[in-house]
């Protein structure tokens, strides 16, 4: 009996033994070392971003020989080296000891995918054989690829005639990108002719390395076969080679519809065939109709359609045919027009007017955002509309008190020789019906003035060249409506004026002329404006008396 009662003491202790060692095991795995990737869930092809790997041991003992494996995305490109696995040896992980290890790189792919930076952390815990690991993931989107990739090439073409075309390609990423190269996949019925530059072969280009703001073309000449009204699609990427794999950055299609051989008709404003208008311009339109097919077409009758609510149609003048207002429509026939009375095989003719764009828009919705105007043009059984562009309108107001609320301003006014006068400069920014972006504002000080370093808010990205004396405000991304609709982006900052000896009886400038610009993202265009400078008469101040701005 007191056998029996020994052994299954020491069967207990052995059965408890092992059972602990199974529950610690389980407590390491879950809940003993915490592991996270910090970083940004959305990303911009090319920017550097960083990983921030973080753990910590919130358990009681001692984590030995930890080793890190840190993995990037697919495609990126390290800051550090090329290998996007990486190890780092830890070695002892205490208790309560938190770490956070930086890796830096630049992802690239197409819009919208999804890249997935990937951690493990094992660890054996003091005192115990066995190896546990942690391990964790961060998903970031890619939401912006800032590349131009487009067809520039006609809607329609006649089956068997020779066309030109071109792929544009444009950079504005921070990063300069190398290895590039573009692929183009032909619609059947299409037979290569030739390429301008030469490519790798009829399909494929390599391309120079292409930094921010710069750009290119490949074209591309060739036969188009097919049945009348067939579709044709004309596919194309733009990638980028790493280690003999193809990543897509930039796709790009363009359907062509086989037409009969007919008339071609094309036009230009104010002699360009890409004209993007502002509000105010007086627009000169131009529309050439030439007979491309082979025989000659008699008793033509052609209407242009002006349609958008930009048109101010009380200033449109046409010299030849008549305008139905009520249409918005001119109309030219055979009677007032030689040409639609016989326009013979490669023949051309043209017709012109003249019509003004209203100086200002309302705006309250979104069907307001992004303005454009049409011309339809329709000659016997061709039509083709025309579409052009209208730029946003920016607004820059710049002012300049000594009596202000934001800031105590200080000194003597009138301003006197030697002595210094503090003041308030202010911008407000107004932008109406396109979103743009890489907006800034600049402005120069005379040598007399210099910034205090106060500003509201506090956080704007406002820079001084010492040695050219310009200040910019760095704006950024300003979306359609700000300042109209919603709130309007504001700077006010502190300036200190000490005038010279030669300036005794003069109104000195305080800050030049403001000057707005930003790249309108619907025009596709630099837009910008001006506000005037200001003096020490300060025009905006109520307070201040023009004569108490001259310097004494």
């Amino acid at each position: 009996m007191r056998r029996i009662t020994i052994f299954l003491i020491i069967l207990a202790v052995i059965l408890g033994i092992i059972g602990f060692w199974f529950y610690q095991r389980n407590i390491f795995s879950k809940e003993v070392l915490k592991l996270e990737i910090l970083g940004p869930s959305e990303v911009t092809i090319g920017q550097e971003i960083e990983y921030l790997v973080k753990y910590k041991n919130t358990g009681q003992i001692t984590l030995e020989e930890a080793k890190l494996i840190f993995e990037y995305p697919e495609n990126s490109l390290p800051t550090e080296g090329e290998n996007l696995r990486i190890e780092k040896t830890l070695g002892d992980i205490y208790p309560g000891k938190e770490e956070t290890i930086s890796f830096k790189g630049r992802i690239f792919g197409k819009e919208d995918e999804v890249k997935v930076a990937k951690a493990w952390l094992n660890f054996r815990p003091k005192n115990l054989k066995a190896f546990f690991e942690s391990s964790t993931t961060l998903t970031s989107q890619i939401k912006s690829v800032p590349l131009t990739f487009e067809f520039d090439l006609g809607s329609r073409a006649e089956s068997g005639r020779e066309i030109k075309f071109s792929l544009n390609y444009f950079s504005n990423c921070d990063f300069p990108l190398s290895n590039l190269g573009i692929k183009i996949e032909y619609p059947s019925g299409f037979e290569f002719l030739e390429s301008r530059p030469k490519g790798l072969d009829k399909t494929e280009w390599s391309l120079p390395l292409l930094n921010k703001t710069e750009g290119g073309r490949i074209e591309i000449g060739g036969k188009l076969i097919g049945e009348l009204f067939e579709q044709k699609i004309f596919k194309a990427s733009l990638g980028i080679w790493k280690e003999n794999q193809y990543i897509l950055l930039k796709e790009a299609r363009k359907g062509v519809e086989i037409i009969k051989p007919s008339i071609y008709i094309s036009y230009q404003i104010n002699g360009s065939a890409n004209y993007v208008a502002s509000l105010g311009d007086l627009l000169y339109y131009e529309i050439f109709f030439r007979n491309i097919g082979d025989s000659p077409f008699e008793n033509l009758f052609l209407a242009v359609q002006l349609e958008g609510e930009s048109f101010d149609l009380e200033t449109l003048r046409v010299d030849v045919g008549e305008f139905r207002k009520g249409e918005n429509t001119i109309l030219w026939d055979s009677r007032v027009l030689p040409k639609l009375r016989f326009l013979e095989a490669g023949e051309e003719g043209k017709v012109e007017f003249w019509v003004k764009l209203k100086t200002d828009l309302p705006i309250s919705s979104d069907k307001d955002k992004n303005p454009r105007i049409k011309a339809k043009i329709t000659l016997g059984q061709v039509k083709e509309e025309f579409v052009t562009k209208i730029n946003s309108k920016l607004i820059i107001t710049q002012r300049g008190v000594f009596s202000d609320s934001v800031f105590q301003n200080s000194g003597p006014i009138p301003p006197r020789v030697g002595q210094t006068t503090t003041y308030t400069i202010s911008w407000q920014v107004k932008n109406y019906y396109n979103d743009l972006k890489n907006v800034k504002v600049k402005a120069n000080l005379p040598s007399q003035v210099r910034l205090t370093g106060l500003m509201k808010p506090g956080d704007a990205r406002l820079t001084f060249d010492q040695n050219s004396r310009e200040i910019v405000w760095e704006i950024g991304d300003l979306n359609w409506g700000t300042g109209v609709l919603t709130q309007a982006p504001e700077l006010a900052f502190q300036i200190a004026f000490t005038p010279s000896p030669d300036q005794r009886g003069q109104a000195p400038t305080l800050i030049s002329e403001a000057k707005i610009s930003g790249e309108d993202t619907w025009a596709e265009s630099e837009i910008q404006a001006m506000a005037p400078g200001i003096n020490t008469t300060l025009l905006d101040d109520q307070i201040v008396s023009e004569q108490q701005g001259i310097v004494q």
